[in-house]
């Protein structure tokens, strides 16, 4: 009787370290019999069936949260959360998805099922975060998983330029995650990388980038910083030509964490015209609206920059 007690408080416990989600497996190691799983499985029953072999013990739908530990207790001990579903973890920009990636050993039989799928990989991630039943991949190697994952060129290079923005990781991991990684499906994020490490470092600043080239100029600096002679700091635009003294700067509240950072933006475009810089203001509508419009003020002020002299501006690029 004290033996199976034990057992039941033990099981018990075990599901609410769960979020109350458990695996067949562990059920029948915590002491629960077969017979019993099948009585809380049955029609009508306290327990329901959340993926093969892994079930939610409380009534009603899964939450997020629970589905991923299903999809983690499915995978097997070894598994690890990835692509959109890690980021969110790491509070960095996702795409929205109802699946759940999941990587798995390499030599695993597991296959994806419903909202689980499974990524089969010889290369298991060194380093997780969150417990075991609820592990997830750092954000350099779910960035990569996630763009891999991705169709759309525009939504790659938003979601790499945000988890750079936020932080979450540099482009030298980036970049070693695309190495070590497989070469199927990695043409995506070594194009955007190559954007990443110009210094770009949102959407609005990549659609800058192409229409500058759309333009003929030049290719600005992205992000550089920016010092007097004496070695104090300016500030660091959003695109920089050193050799006309103009700046771009993409005026929008999105693409800045917190109000903070957009009185911030304010004061620095008036810290960029107090030493002759040329400073163009855009929109992101701007730029998707009026191209033509763009084009134009870019070139003007550029080259009325390089006609001028010089301006003695000391540019380091951006901190990758």
């Amino acid at each position: 009787m004290v033996t199976a007690v034990a057992e039941a408080g033990a099981l018990t416990a075990l599901i609410a370290k769960q979020g109350h989600v458990v695996s067949r497996p562990q059920a029948l190691a915590a002491g629960l019999s077969p017979s019993g799983l099948r009585h809380r499985l049955r029609l009508g029953g306290p327990w329901s069936v959340c993926l093969p072999g892994v079930y939610l013990t409380v009534t009603g739908t899964p939450t997020q949260a629970q589905r991923e530990v299903a999809a983690i207790l499915y995978g097997g001990p070894d598994s690890v959360l990835t692509g959109a579903v890690a980021l969110r973890h790491h509070r960095l920009p996702a795409p929205d998805s109802a699946v759940i990636d999941l990587l798995i050993p390499a030599q695993s039989r597991r296959q994806s099922v419903s909202y689980a799928c499974v990524h089969r990989t010889h290369r298991m991630p060194e380093m997780v975060f969150g417990p075991p039943h609820h592990a997830y991949a750092s954000p350099a190697r779910a960035a990569a998983d996630a763009v891999r994952g991705l169709a759309d060129f525009s939504a790659a290079r938003a979601l790499v330029a945000g988890v750079v923005q936020r932080g979450g990781c540099t482009t030298g991991e980036l970049a070693d995650e695309l190495n070590a990684g497989p070469i199927r499906y990695s043409a995506m994020l070594r194009r955007v990388l190559v954007e990443v490490a110009e210094g770009i470092r949102s959407a609005p600043e990549a659609e800058l980038h192409d229409l500058i080239r759309k333009a003929g100029l030049p290719m600005p600096l992205f992000n550089p910083r920016l010092y007097l002679p004496n070695g104090t700091f300016i500030a660091c635009p959003d695109a920089w030509w050193p050799d006309a003294g103009v700046a771009v700067e993409i005026d929008s509240r999105r693409w800045h964490i917190s109000p903070d950072d957009w009185e911030r933006t304010m004061d620095r475009h008036d810290q960029l015209s107090q030493y002759s810089i040329v400073t163009l203001h855009f929109t992101p509508h701007k730029l998707r609206s009026d191209q033509a419009f763009v084009i134009t003020k870019m070139k003007n002020a550029y080259k009325s920059g390089v006609a001028r002299p010089r301006l003695r501006i000391t540019t380091l690029p951006a901190v990758g």
